[in-house]
């Protein structure tokens, strides 16, 4: 039945072939590698007659809530095909698909204000079908993008695009999973394979990079840095319903560890890993985390002293260099500690005294077993181990000595105001757990005025 005259689908009618052009010329203008198209007349061709048979077959089909068939989806598969034969990369690929729908959206929006304000029940029509057979043209598309890529690429150099397909949360994931037999995670522990650079040959690194995929069947892709050979190893490990809180407060999971240390044995040269969770829907935001975190971990040779750090291992670094997630981490530590007994507190004591168990308890008047239940209970809600402990105080120390041998002290407005001296000349938080603590939450109690907190951890002048 043909939409009739002064309709919603008719204005749309009049104007596809009029969309089409524009849809074309967004291409050659928006996307770098369909800039192509204005030398080729064949390709800009081909193009133009898709996008414009693409809006004829919607009004067609949307007046009467009819579905795509399966030869409208073999015809979108087609072109997927054709975008994958041309070696379109996936990011080129997302940017169609974001610039074709967000096109779609605009005239449907035009053709209803051209109607002055009528036609309501119409748009509410197309918009009910167009979600719907929006996501099955998407599926083709990308099912026939991926048959492509099948025949053309290795077994690792898929796997490498399922990796990044599912960082930047594009919907060929799905696809890409089924060719590779893996299954789409909803949790994953994103870890970033820090190597400075590279022993082996361009060869050799494929073999073990194909070899350690294989081996724990998880998205792993290499991503080369630089002209000496160093990179990063990109891993998305699927994490267990229920781990992804203990890998955010403990230590990386036994999966994860291992793949770093095979890793790590493979190359034969030093390296660091940083590990960050995140649902399926937040991995990019988890990468940027776990790649800060690599950079911020010491370099270890393959051994068992190499292993995942998480942003406990060092949110001492982060937090000299200004890493906001640092701030959110040391809040949410805040918040956990702050169901006590006296744990911000206890622990302000214990570095005061130089993490020393007999004069903090008697600084604190409490057993000396009482001391060390608390510090046990710093460690269930935190995940920080003393060995933590000593590792953040010596950072901490020698931030405040460095600071001190310049021939100056900090002083309470410089602490008030956040911009605390660090080690290297750096303005960056205070350095001490239980400090940054207390700046984000406040201290369990109000007896001590930020200043005094302050004299505690720098000292008294001099």
């Amino acid at each position: 039945m043909l939409p009739s005259m002064g309709s919603l689908f008719a204005e749309l009618a009049r104007q596809a072939s009029a969309n089409a052009c524009r849809e074309v010329e967004a291409y050659v203008r928006e996307i770098p590698e369909l800039g192509t198209l204005d030398a080729s007349p064949r390709d800009r061709a081909e193009t133009l007659e898709y996008a414009l048979w693409l809006r004829r077959r919607t009004n067609e089909l949307a007046p009467s809530s009819g579905a795509l068939t399966e030869g409208d989806l073999s015809y979108i598969a087609s072109m997927g095909e054709t975008r994958a034969d041309a070696g379109m990369s996936l990011e080129s690929r997302q940017q169609v698909l974001r610039l074709h729908t967000a096109l779609m959206l605009r005239e449907i929006n035009e053709a209803t204000d051209a109607q002055r304000g009528g036609g309501v029940d119409e748009l509410m029509c197309m918009m009910n079908w167009f979600a719907p057979q929006g996501v099955r043209g998407i599926g083709a598309y990308c099912q026939g993008f991926v048959r492509v890529l099948r025949r053309r690429l290795p077994y690792v150099e898929q796997v490498a695009l399922l990796a990044r397909s599912l960082l930047i949360a594009d919907p060929m994931a799905a696809e890409l999973a089924l060719a590779v037999g893996m299954e789409l995670p909803e949790h994953c522990a994103v870890t970033v394979i820090r190597v400075p650079d590279s022993p082996v040959g361009d060869r050799d690194l494929a073999s073990e990079i194909e070899a350690l995929v294989k081996r724990h069947q998880v998205p792993v892709v290499w991503c080369p840095q630089g002209a000496g050979g160093g990179g990063e190893l990109i891993a998305l490990v699927p994490l267990l319903p229920g781990t992804a809180e203990s890998v955010r407060r403990h230590a990386a999971p036994d999966l994860v560890s291992d793949l770093v240390r095979d890793f790590g044995e493979a190359l034969g040269r030093p390296c660091a890993a940083g590990t960050a969770t995140a649902p399926a829907s937040e991995l990019a935001g988890a990468l940027d985390r776990a790649r800060r975190i690599s950079r911020a971990a010491p370099l270890r040779r393959a051994s068992a002293r190499l292993r995942p750090h998480t942003l406990a291992d060092v949110f001492v670094e982060l937090a000299v260099a200004d890493v906001p997630f640092a701030d959110d981490w040391l809040r949410t530590v805040a918040r956990r500690l702050a169901s006590g007994p006296d744990l911000l507190v206890t622990l302000d004591a214990y570095y005061g005294y130089g993490m020393s168990r007999g004069p903090t308890a008697a600084a604190l008047n409490v057993h000396p077993r009482t001391l060390d239940y608390r510090l046990r209970r710093v460690q269930e809600l935190t995940g920080i181990t003393r060995a933590r402990h000593t590792a953040y105080g010596s950072s901490a120390r020698s931030s405040r000595d460095a600071f001190r041998e310049r021939g100056a002290e900090p002083d309470g407005r410089l602490l008030e105001s956040g911009e605390l001296p660090c080690h290297g000349g750096a303005l960056g938080r205070p350095l001490r757990l239980s400090y940054a603590a207390f700046r984000f939450a406040g201290p369990p109690t109000s007896s001590l005025p930020q200043r005094v907190w302050a004299r505690r951890y720098w000292g008294p002048p001099r």
